[in-house]
């Protein structure tokens, strides 16, 4: 079998996660019924219809290439390729109102993520990258930024709380820095990734909300890891840096104390 180049793959991506993108934003700001799931974590009929749409798409084009989803779950294929989607990063937002909200897909091949395209419809942002080929936004190169001392940093968060109550390492980091926002999920890390923002903290992420995340934040020229410095989309928790913060950010995160059960 021949082998797919990323900028195929690539621009499937892009095709998908725009589709699937502007499915959701048809209902962005109606009455929409929320549902809680078995996590605790609400869904609507937007993040459903997205991920169905998207996985036509790429079934389409790929039919023998297995998919993960948030909200249908894993598809079998044949292992070579895995499209590793999250319809809606960003749910909370989505249903508030709230344009912060985006459309994740990563394509991993050979067990390795290649290639992530990140669309947030509200605000028309498309995000892409592959291996070695650059980040760009809506079609120009995109980098993180310059600054390298934690005093002139701006710190985003999903969640404050949620990290204060895991760690005394926001606190840390907070205290340290120039400006702290509540920029979340995905929005965060894009930010970081155009050198809007420079550090971004997640105390609890899934692979789907990853996966796209990390080839971009990387061909940008900044770092997605874990707290613990893994760049896996398996670890649970999650930071983004530009490349001068990031070992000053990890060196905090690493001596964190915890405060929950973990």
């Amino acid at each position: 079998m021949a082998e797919i180049p990323l900028s195929d793959l690539l621009h499937v991506a892009i095709d998908a996660a725009y589709t699937g993108g502007r499915r959701a934003l048809a209902y962005f700001n109606t009455r929409l019924e929320v549902e809680l799931k078995g996590d605790n974590t609400p869904v609507t009929r937007a993040d459903r219809e997205a991920e169905a749409t998207i996985r036509q798409i790429i079934q389409a084009r790929y039919p023998d290439h297995s998919i993960l989803g948030e909200e249908q779950g894993a598809s079998a294929g044949d292992g070579s390729h895995r499209w590793i989607i999250d319809p809606i990063d960003g749910t909370k937002s989505f249903i508030c109102g709230v344009p912060l909200w985006g459309v994740l897909i990563g394509v991993e091949v050979g067990g390795q993520i290649k290639a992530g395209v990140a669309y947030l419809p509200a605000v028309d942002e498309m995000f892409a990258a592959s291996h070695q080929g650059g980040c760009t936004c809506n079609g120009r190169p995109c980098r993180v930024s310059n600054v390298s001392s934690l005093d002139q940093a701006v710190l985003s968060t999903t969640s404050s709380m949620s990290c204060m109550a895991r760690s005394d390492a926001f606190e840390k980091l907070a205290s340290q820095v120039r400006v702290v926002r509540g920029w979340g999920d995905c929005y965060g890390h894009l930010l970081v990734a155009s050198g809007r923002a420079d550090i971004m903290l997640d105390y609890a992420v899934n692979p789907w909300d990853m996966a796209a995340l990390l080839p971009i934040l990387q061909e940008a020229g900044g770092h997605c890891t874990s707290w613990k410095n893994r760049a896996d989309i398996w670890a649970g928790d999650a930071v983004s840096t530009n490349a001068a913060l990031h070992r000053q950010v990890l060196q905090i995160l690493q001596t964190e104390k915890r405060r929950d059960k973990k």
